[in-house]
């Protein structure tokens, strides 16, 4: 649903900029009396989820089927049956079409039927607005902009409001956004200070305000915009609104009895609306071997049509043939220009072979990857006690795509890691402070008790800690509130939406500084002798990812003014004066290498015309409607400018269970892993080493700020550098290796490191570099590397390198993890995405194409469910292309004995039944409940699936097989039955079988051979198994007898009639039929024969060499130490 007010009409719903601004009379009243109030035109709050409506549904369903070429290649043979006399009924290729549309438009259908139920209980939930100081309750969808909403506590928002008033005396109220990012954690939302004291019906409807703010767009945590509000007899009073003014609809409300908030988007025009944009669709390789085998077969069925035309005109040539006594031409026929004749005969032999492009694959493959989907779900291994879900499933279109990765970009933090920080360390001015005690680097508390320890001095202590305490978005949960100030600290729990913050404010505690929460704009936080301090919270310059800072400026009880502020080394570090690095520097370096988080801390004090100045400019920036962001951010570079540094903080966040091991399984799987991550790269490197993505004798080659040097030469070295690495590792790659990209034999492991700025210098060169082929160099090294770890890494760099990979030569398939928001951008860039449910938030899981609780859980995702859904599906496709060239092949040769005259072989009712009832249940059972390998052999043997890499089974090498097979196949079933029409009295009182007996021997052999066939291949039975194969196989004896056994009066000629059953009757019939299957599928069994005792043999020959190496190990007199060092080393 459009908006009438938008300014430009050609911006679309998802575009983040939007040019224009909206004014919103708050409770729908004009600023003045005199003032004729006009309703504004604006987007109602219903939400529309659903793609269709009773009307457009069957036009608009039908139109997107038959825009797929199978669909509308057999819509157009349907047309050609029934416009031309064609040797078949137009029933045959009609009916397997219509039951391929009518299953696919239910299943639509219902899906869509959902989504308007889903959306019928969202607009039809109640809500309270407040009209002439009285409260009225409305439906959702009824809700207008300008409307004041009332939401009670544990609620959800019916649209996007601006806060105006909460239970609460200090205009504050909580709320999670769980359906809109999946964070749980609450966040902290502000009402403007000139509004707080609206907490009745009446005092809200009192309210006369106006607001002005940017059009509708789709990013969550961005919002411009202002308030002004009007009092009798008074100035306008203007104040600034940002996201933490705004409520966005599908958050909750919590810890708040209720809210006042008006309605400023509704609707399709809601934030969370705009971020229902569709993700591009993702095909796997599996779908385009499907199109690539599609073509062949419709060579070869352009080829037979021809081949039996040309050879009909042949064959007509002479007289006798082309009109027999017995068939003597109409004078139309007569009369029907040749050209005419001929394409008319053509059109008519691709109808009758038309069946050997399998229409029911399409559907069939759909419905083995929904139904495949729900064993991941299911999965209770991968099922996690402490958030109590499960694998999930957000497309099942990509199931085989999980069997044949070749990349895998991951995220560090909270993917590798917990993203559980706990406070490790800090230092003050050089001196360390670790567990209450401050120590001298050079001495250990572990030696003995220290005599002399060095330490800060008392108040640069202090001042460190107070920094923690106030330098942060922390809120309190819980606890008692008795004259103001909190008690039952056992109670409390903090809140915040970054781990960090928590871990260091509980580090703040443990050494004496307690924070206790908020109150009015008042901080206050409880010393190391119990007082209670006191410190007016002035401005908060939050933390961003291009920043990545935070700052806060208070004012203290004596009336001083500081800035505190708290970020990363390389953010803060050029910020403060140069002499005060150097004694913190060793620390943060230190922490890093030992795999730390670290965060540099910094303050500055402010005077009073200071301040002034920093308040005037925030608050004129804050009151911009265009551009504030970028305003923003230049005056808070101006404020952290001059800083003085106080120490640095350390804190842990640690592996993941299984997370080495994880890793360890895929690199033996054949796969690259590579590590992408926004952390410094000393840390970065550590966690590489701890989850044996780096080995000990791993040579790293390193493209770092660092290794760079000064600016004036960083392009030339830069230059200098690729090449060197590149000649190095082309000395250890020989190019006659062949493909190296699955094998890990050689002699000398690479890892190569980056950061983000060396990246950009990359991919970006200047314009006068003199080397513009950075890239593909770049690219053929990483390529070489058995790993590679991108640190510094900005989100939109994480999806350049994912790109760059996706794209080189042979399009590897790419698999991109992570948890965050600022993981989005890989995983939807990738062929596979898949999101961690992480404490990051669930925006990555949201946005990935599969969700797991833990990173562990990627092993068994990949080795077990992928190797499976691959080897299933890529059985079924060449299934199905084997079986419709055993079904079309005799009825090719068929027309050599019919005179080229399209008679079909089969009867109509078997050509249509063969695809849809005959053959499809086995195929479908096969596809979801096979396993050729167990799977905890899959899991524990990860060389495996290196078997199935490259898409190993849809090569044309086996495709071959399979057509090779299925001709060998159809030869054996026409020529079979053929030579034992020889002789045509198969009965010993002398009666002869005709055509139609003919034709039913050969599909009786073909649908037991074809189903038979299916059985030898299916190593795991389950009674399902044994239920279709078997029940298919009775259901087609069945079916025969029942049609041939009844006179239908719908069919004009009966020439099924008693047609099996007196077939059956035969012994020579029988034993033809025994002995055709039988010589059908000996290649097969002589296969599987050669097979099992190929692998006995291995067996064998590997138990021998067990047993001699225990042997040898049992007689072996060398010392254990020695023994276990060597048997490592052969490993």
């Amino acid at each position: 649903m459009k908006c009438k007010n938008r300014v430009l009409n050609s911006k679309c719903a998802g575009e983040e900029k939007r040019v224009g601004t909206r004014t919103v009379f708050v409770g729908h009243r004009p600023v003045s009396e005199t003032d004729a109030y006009v309703e504004q035109k604006f987007c109602d709050n219903r939400i529309v989820s659903s793609k269709y409506t009773v009307w457009n549904f069957l036009p608009k369903n039908l139109f997107e089927q038959f825009r797929r070429i199978a669909n509308f290649y057999f819509l157009i043979i349907f047309l050609v049956q029934v416009i031309v006399d064609t040797p078949t009924s137009p029933v045959t290729s009609g009916l397997p079409l219509f039951f391929v549309i009518i299953v696919t438009a239910i299943k639509q259908g219902y899906e869509d039927w959902l989504r308007h139920r889903a959306d019928k209980e969202v607009n039809k939930s109640s809500v309270f607005i407040v009209e002439n100081a009285k409260q009225v309750k409305k439906h959702s969808e009824k809700i207008k902009v300008g409307d004041i909403v009332e939401v009670k506590a544990d609620e959800t928002f019916p649209c996007d409001l601006i806060f105006l008033a909460s239970s609460n005396d200090d205009g504050i109220c909580y709320v999670t956004t769980a359906s809109l990012d999946g964070e749980s954690n609450f966040k902290t939302h502000y009402a403007v200070r000139d509004t707080t004291g609206l907490q009745t019906d009446d005092d809200i409807d009192s309210l006369t305000a106006t607001i002005e703010c940017e059009q509708p767009q789709p990013d969550l945590y961005k919002f411009v915009g202002r308030i002004n509000i009007y009092r009798s007899n008074q100035e306008p009073v203007a104040r600034s609104l940002g996201p933490e003014n705004l409520l966005l609809k599908g958050s909750t409300l919590k810890n708040t009895k209720k809210i006042y908030g008006v309605a400023v988007y509704t609707g399709m025009e809601t934030k969370m609306a705009l971020n229902y944009q569709g993700k591009s669709q993702k095909r796997s390789a599996v779908e385009k071997s499907i199109n690539a085998f599609l073509v062949v077969y419709l060579c070869i069925l352009v080829s037979k049509a021809t081949v039996c035309t040309t050879l009909k005109y042949i064959w007509q040539s002479n007289p006798f043939n082309d009109e027999p006594w017995y068939n003597q031409k109409t004078i139309k026929e007569r009369d029907t220009f040749k050209i005419l004749r001929m394409f008319t005969d053509f059109l008519s032999f691709m109808v009758l072979f038309n069946f050997i492009i399998p229409v029911s694959m399409y559907v069939t493959v759909e419905m083995q990857k929904f139904l495949g989907s729900f064993f991941i779900a299911w999965d209770k291994e991968m099922y996690d006690e402490e958030i109590k879900e499960g694998a999930l499933v957000n497309t099942s279109d990509l199931n085989e795509e999980l069997g044949q990765v070749e990349y895998v970009f991951t995220d560090k933090t909270g993917t590798l890691t917990e993203n559980s920080m706990k406070f490790i360390e800090c230092c003050i001015d050089g001196h360390k402070y670790k567990d209450g005690i401050s120590e001298v680097d050079g001495f250990s508390h572990t030696d003995g008790p220290l005599r002399y320890y060095g330490k800060a001095e008392k108040c640069r202590e202090e001042l460190f800690l107070r920094a923690l305490c106030l330098c942060h978005t922390v809120q309190i949960k819980g606890g008692d509130n008795v004259d103001g100030l909190r008690v039952n600290q056992e109670c409390w729990t903090y809140i915040s939406s970054s781990p960090d913050e928590i871990a260091l404010v509980k580090g703040a505690k443990k050494y004496g500084f307690t924070f206790l929460g908020h109150e009015a704009d008042y901080m206050k936080v409880q010393n190391q002798k119990n007082e209670i301090e006191k410190y007016q919270l002035l401005h908060v310059l939050n933390f961003d990812p291009v920043r990545r800072r935070m700052s806060v400026i208070v004012k203290t009880s004596t009336g001083k003014f500081l800035l505190f502020c708290k970020g990363a080394d390389s953010s803060i570090f050029p910020r403060v004066q140069q002499d005060e690095i150097q004694q913190t520097k060793v620390h943060v370096e230190r922490n890093a290498m030992d795999g730390y988080r670290t965060l540099c801390v910094a303050f500055k004090e402010l005077t009073q015309e200071d301040y002034k100045k920093i308040n005037d400019q925030l608050s004129e920036a804050k009151m911009a409607l265009q551009d504030r962001e970028e305003k923003m951010a230049r005056i808070f570079d101006d404020i952290e400018a001059d800083m003085h540094l106080i120490g640095a903080t350390a804190v842990e966040d640690r592996l993941q269970e299984h997370a080495a091991e994880t890793i360890e399984a895929l690199q033996t799987a054949g796969m690259k892993v590579w590590v992408l991550t926004g952390d410094k790269m000393e840390t970065a490197k550590s966690t590489c080493y701890a989850s044996r993505l780096f080995q000990t004798n791993t040579e790293l080659l390193e493209l770092t700020t660092k290794t760079m040097g000064d600016s004036d030469r960083k392009e030339e070295r830069l230059h200098e550098l690729l090449l060197e690495y590149h000649k190095k590792l082309l000395q250890d790659f020989p190019k006659n290796s062949g493909k190296l990209k699955r094998s890990w034999t050689v002699s000398q492991e690479y890892g190569l490191i980056i950061d983000g700025s060396t990246l950009s210098l990359i991919l970006n060169p200047s314009q006068d570099s003199s080397s513009s082929n950075y890239k593909s160099i770049f690219l053929q090294i990483c390529l070489k590397c058995t790993s590679v770890l991108c640190c510094r890494m900005a989100p939109l760099q994480k999806a350049q390198i994912v790109r760059m990979v996706k794209n080189t030569k042979g399009n590897p398939i790419t698999l991109s993890i992570g948890d965050g928001a600022n993981d989005v951008s890989m995983i939807l860039e990738a062929h596979v995405g898949i999101g961690i449910k992480g404490k990051e938030g669930r925006q990555a899981a949201r946005n990935s194409d599969y969700a797991v609780p833990k990173f562990k859980h990627l092993r068994k995702l990949l080795l077990a469910h992928g190797h499976l859904y691959y080897v299933r599906i890529a059985h079924l496709v060449q299934y199905f292309f084997y079986k419709n060239l055993c079904f079309i092949l005799p009825q090719f040769l068929y027309q050599f004995f019919c005179g080229f005259s399209q008679q079909p072989l089969y009867d109509a009712a078997y050509l249509t039944m063969y695809n849809i009832c005959f053959t499809s249940l086995p195929i479908l059972a096969y596809s979801l409940l096979e396993q050729h390998i167990n799977i905890e052999t899959l899991t524990s043997d990860p060389r495996l699936y290196m078997k199935i890499s490259d898409n190993a089974m849809l090569q044309w090498k086996p495709f071959l097989y399979w057509t090779f097979l299925g001709s060998f196949e159809g030869l054996v079933f026409f020529f079979g039955v053929y030579f034992l029409f020889q002789n045509s009295s198969l009965e010993h009182n002398g009666k002869v079988f005709g055509n139609w007996t003919f034709g039913t021997i050969v599909f009786t052999v073909l649908v037991f051979t074809v189903t038979l066939k299916l059985a030898l291949d299916t190593r795991f039975w389950t009674w399902m198994n044994h239920f279709v194969i078997w029940g298919s196989l009775a259901f087609y004896v069945f079916f025969s007898f029942f049609w041939g056994g009844i006179i239908w009066p719908f069919l004009k000629q009966q020439r099924m009639y008693f047609v099996f059953a007196h077939m059956v009757t035969s012994v020579s019939t029988w034993l033809a039929i025994v002995l055709l299957i039988f010589i059908s599928l000996s290649p097969e069994i002589l296969l599987v024969v050669f097979k099992n005792a190929k692998r006995k043999n291995h067996q064998k020959k590997l138990s021998n060499r067990k047993a001699s190496d225990s042997l040898s190990s049992r007689r072996s007199v060398r010392p254990l130490l020695l023994r276990t060092f060597s048997d490592e080393s052969n490993v």
